[in-house]
């Protein structure tokens, strides 16, 4: 059995939205990773069959590792069909936000969703949730928005209606949110519901297969050059791999081939903290990665020095400058987190 973290009320709530509406819009957040993409479409398999008419809209694209999943062929990229886009996003009885906790982080996308006279429903685990929804459902203790997708499903009395699909799209989210299991995930329930979704018939063993082993030659020789230009700092128990914008075009890289480069430098003995600086190739900026291990919370340290945030163990961030001194705040903030990095636990 799960416990019961989501307030009645809310459920309540959302279930009569859910009785009234036809027109259903989920949008998520820019650069889409595998809890957005998970947690979107395991809620639109749901609503599909409630017989409602559901689009997925997301910022921009998300990786092709990501691309097997049930759904993913109707998702709609709204760089690319913004038009498209907007006319559903204003026509639509309830925008469902899922995996982010503010405007902000759906970047182009902002403008449409706010002028929308659509009911608003906020579905999200990151800390500090902004009011621009009725109802927030926001639980940061949760493992991923995909693990919180399962529950309100279920506290609608709808775990009948998760089709094997649906279940794909919520495991692919639950797993690489938590890094295949490896973060975020010693709550036992966690366990249950993967139980669960295992009894609609999913194959699991598969689903690793193709979010982790299917990547290109190319994307290998980018892992051996960046992990060769890894730095160490061993007095903050700590290390730094980056990739700027041209590197990135020698290895012919594509959306999603850095994925899990940032969670590497955690296998070295002693190491307790990582960060990933990889230079944006759409826009003037470089994205933050970080990831801990223990009682590290490099999700503080993101929102104090990279303007993020995220959970204990992973976050993430921003910077706009470039790669030079992108290394000197990180290095700034490992200075100021020393006591923390470097006691004994």
């Amino acid at each position: 059995m799960l416990t019961k973290v989501i307030e009645q009320a809310k459920i309540d709530h959302f279930t009569k939205w859910l009785n009234r509406a036809e027109k259903i819009v989920i949008v998520t957040h820019v650069s889409p990773d595998g809890d957005a993409i998970g947690s979107s479409l395991g809620l639109k398999h749901y609503l599909n069959t409630l017989g409602k008419t559901v689009q997925v809209i997301v910022p921009n694209g998300f990786p092709d590792f990501l691309k097997w999943m049930p759904g993913s062929k109707e998702v709609i990229q709204y760089d690319w069909r913004k038009e498209q886009a907007n006319r559903l996003i204003a026509k639509a009885d309830i925008i469902c936000c899922l995996d982010f906790n503010g405007l902000n982080r759906i970047d182009a996308m902002s403008g449409a969703v706010k002028a929308s006279r659509a009911k608003k429903i906020l579905i999200d685990h990151h800390l500090h949730p902004e009011e621009f929804c009725q109802i927030v459902i926001s639980h940061p203790q949760i493992s991923s928005t995909s693990e919180l997708v399962f529950r309100i499903i279920c506290r609608m009395g709808g775990f009948g209606d998760i089709t094997k699909e649906g279940a794909e799209c919520i495991y692919t989210g639950m797993m690489t949110d938590t890094g295949g299991f490896t973060f975020n995930s010693n709550n036992r329930e966690i366990y249950f519901i993967i139980s669960e979704l295992l009894s609609k018939g999913i194959d699991k063993d598969a689903i690793y297969r193709k979010v982790y082993n299917t990547y290109s030659e190319s994307r290998l020789r980018l892992m051996g050059y960046v992990l060769s230009n890894m730095k160490t700092y061993p007095e903050y128990r700590a290390a730094l791999i980056s990739l700027t914008k041209d590197e990135q075009g020698q290895f012919n890289y594509v959306r999603g081939d850095s994925e899990g480069f940032v969670n590497i430098p955690l296998s070295i003995k002693n190491v307790i903290f990582s960060c990933f600086l990889r230079e944006d190739t759409e826009r003037p900026m470089i994205k933050i990665s970080l990831r801990s291990v223990g009682d590290f919370p490099c999700n503080s340290l993101a929102a104090e020095f990279f303007g993020g945030g995220g959970h204990l163990n992973a976050s993430g961030g921003e910077f706009y400058g470039n790669m030079e001194e992108a290394v000197k705040r990180f290095e700034e903030a490992l200075e100021k987190y020393k006591p923390l990095l470097s006691a004994k636990g």
